[in-house]
């Protein structure tokens, strides 16, 4: 898989490459050329989700600082931050008008193309590629994860039948990527299927909607962010929540912080089912509001996140690189920050949108609620 990913990345990049050369001949953008219509300043909308924001915050400076040396043309990058789900809805309300758009996952992609179709005709999002890799875990405190033998969302079944008292958590699936994931792989446990077999009534079997509900009634927190969710959860400690789904990178970016805090660190959990991978895509729109210039500028965003330093600066955040000519960081991605450096267990195909669409709206059907 890893292998095809990396042809994929190398193929991408490469016909990104051509492109903006293409783009730059064509209009002209190089340093001293002169052409009508060239601008002083773009700006530059990136509508992204939150447990990017360490990495792209620290990004931006450089980017624009790269593009002006490179076109002479200012840039200004306007970082928008939300969660997935929501972003999807910002853009179908036209409440936000990106021109370059960054899920958690590519999975929401055709999700956005079918909702934008019934509404408008056509297709907003276009070209995408993957920026980085994390995949989203069971994180809990180690000792709890040790005592309880928790291995996969069928132990967290387990406990919650056996009348154990636990705390449990994720994001709002409606607003949030991660929270999606979880339902999906709750979903897939219930049912004992992968993720692309999960059918529709599947979804509607009475015995997978009790297996679910029964997790969920252990619920204590649904939240909007994945970000802020490990940090409350770090902040506030093991009394608070006992177990909850988060990126991978989430995990590295609080366990030490956890550990001084609570005396014991959180620790990732790789469903034994597999893992689903959040590949972040950059997607570039394609939308009235989107002009030639924007479009050049979204097109060197993406060269520029895939280059070897800025993909090791994504590391420093917890992020896997899609670049193959980048390493894994060693420091990072270690038992001391709570995860392994090599995932135990199998990477999972997403579902069809049909799925995915179903098991958002049973959500009400089984979410705690009294949450």
């Amino acid at each position: 898989m890893l292998r095809r990913g990396y042809l994929m990345f190398a193929t991408g990049l490469l016909l990104g490459l051509v492109a903006a050369s293409l783009l730059a001949r064509v209009y002209g953008v190089g340093r001293g050329g002169a052409i009508e219509g060239r601008p002083e300043e773009i700006e530059l909308i990136l509508l992204y989700t939150s447990e990017k924001e360490g990495w792209l915050n620290a990004v931006k400076p450089l980017f624009e600082k790269w593009f002006y040396e490179k076109y002479g043309i200012r840039l200004r990058l306007v970082l928008y931050v939300t969660g997935s789900h929501e972003s999807v809805n910002l853009i179908l309300r036209g409440s936000v008008k990106p021109d370059v758009w960054s899920p958690a996952s590519s999975i929401w992609i055709p999700y956005l193309n079918e909702r934008w179709g019934e509404l408008h005709g056509g297709r907003i999002a276009g070209e995408w590629y993957p920026l980085v890799l994390s995949p989203l875990v069971i994180a809990g405190w180690s000792d709890l994860v040790e005592e309880y033998g928790v291995r996969s969302f069928r132990d967290l079944y387990r406990l919650a039948k056996a009348g154990v008292d636990f705390k449990y958590g994720h994001t709002d699936p409606l607003l949030s990527n991660s929270g999606a994931l979880t339902l999906l792989l709750e979903f897939c446990e219930a049912a004992n299927k992968t993720p692309d077999q999960l059918t529709v009534d599947d979804i509607r079997d009475p015995r997978v909607l009790e297996f679910v509900r029964t997790i969920e009634s252990k619920a204590v927190y649904y939240g909007k962010s994945t970000g802020f969710l490990g940090s409350w959860a770090a902040e506030n400690g093991p009394q608070a929540i006992s177990f909850f789904t988060v990126y991978e990178n989430v995990v590295i970016s609080n366990s030490l912080k956890a550990r001084a805090k609570w005396g014991v660190g959180l620790r990732a959990v790789y469903p034994s089912i597999g893992v689903i991978y959040s590949d972040h895509p950059l997607v570039m729109i394609d939308a009235p509001w989107v002009n030639e210039w924007k479009r050049l500028a979204a097109r060197e965003l993406l060269l520029f996140l895939l280059q070897p330093h800025v993909q090791e600066l994504a590391e420093k955040y917890g992020f896997r690189p899609v670049n193959p000519l980048v390493p894994l960081d060693p420091e990072a991605f270690s038992p001391e920050n709570g995860v392994v450096p090599k995932i135990p267990v199998p990477a999972l195909k997403p579902p069809s949108g049909e799925v995915l669409e179903a098991i958002l709206e049973a959500w009400v059907e089984v979410r705690n609620p009294g949450v």
